[in-house]
């Protein structure tokens, strides 16, 4: 019985996303929503070892470990605050909190102000190294086909958006994480259910990296070890509760 239904029977004809996304939700989406969750997963997969979790799992390929602990390890640091789970869950937190002062008055830029004061930065936009990202115009004309663009959130990502690059101050462009935040919160969900479905986004990009590095020699993959590493620091130093150096 999976919430109240025969799983053999009642939810036979469901797909993997949409028995994943109801069991987190209890509700029902449309074809066309399910269809834009699938590619929020698709659009992101990059199977690149140099991205932080990719890499983890590439190295537990190298280093004889399973694919299951190497992908389990993957998507736990896939979680990161600055640019992983955890900036999607306070975008799509922003995004609700600033909808409902909007809609009870508040100024958009008094908004944009006080986040930037009490939290220093507004999840979803800016990127490290370039100012831009390449998966928000494939991401946006699906939604546009699907007719899913046209959401108050999104409305709001993007208004936010040229409020930031209007001030002066911070020229920062959304990147992805503040799209499909928007896209979530259109959609009905909450931080806590997006961030449930978030969990497997970048999952398909690293079963190739771990593949690749399983057939390489074993510890070949970023080959560095610490005597390779002029190192200029404070010496050596004694922690004396435990006396290991």
């Amino acid at each position: 019985i999976f919430r109240g239904h025969d799983l053999h029977e009642d939810l036979q004809d469901m797909d993997w996303v949409e028995l994943y996304v109801f069991g987190i939700t209890g509700r029902r989406f449309t074809k066309e929503q399910l269809r834009l969750m699938h590619s929020m997963w698709t659009y992101t997969s990059y199977p690149d070892v140099r991205l932080w979790n990719n890499r983890i799992a590439a190295l537990a390929g190298n280093s004889r470990s399973t694919g299951t602990l190497g992908m389990a390890a993957a998507l736990a640091v896939s979680e990161a605050s600055i640019y992983g789970g955890g900036i999607l869950a306070r975008t799509i937190d922003f995004f609700i909190r600033t909808q409902r002062l909007l809609e009870s008055g508040k100024d958009l830029a008094d908004c944009i102000n006080k986040e930037l004061a009490e939290r220093r930065i507004i999840g979803g936009y800016g990127r490290p190294i370039i100012n831009a990202d390449e998966r928000i115009q494939p991401l946006l004309a699906l939604a546009k086909s699907l007719n899913l663009d046209q959401g108050r959130h999104l409305r709001l990502a993007f208004a936010v958006e040229k409020g930031l690059l209007d001030s002066g101050r911070l020229h920062l462009k959304m990147n992805y994480a503040a799209l499909i935040a928007a896209l979530g919160a259109d959609i009905g969900l909450t931080p806590r259910e997006f961030s449930l479905l978030m969990f497997p986004l970048f999952l398909a990009g690293m079963p190739p990296g771990f593949i690749e590095a399983l057939d390489r020699p074993e510890g070949t993959l970023y080959p560095v070890s610490c005597a390779d590493i002029l190192y200029e620091g404070q010496p050596q130093r004694t922690w004396h509760k435990t006396g290991v150096s």
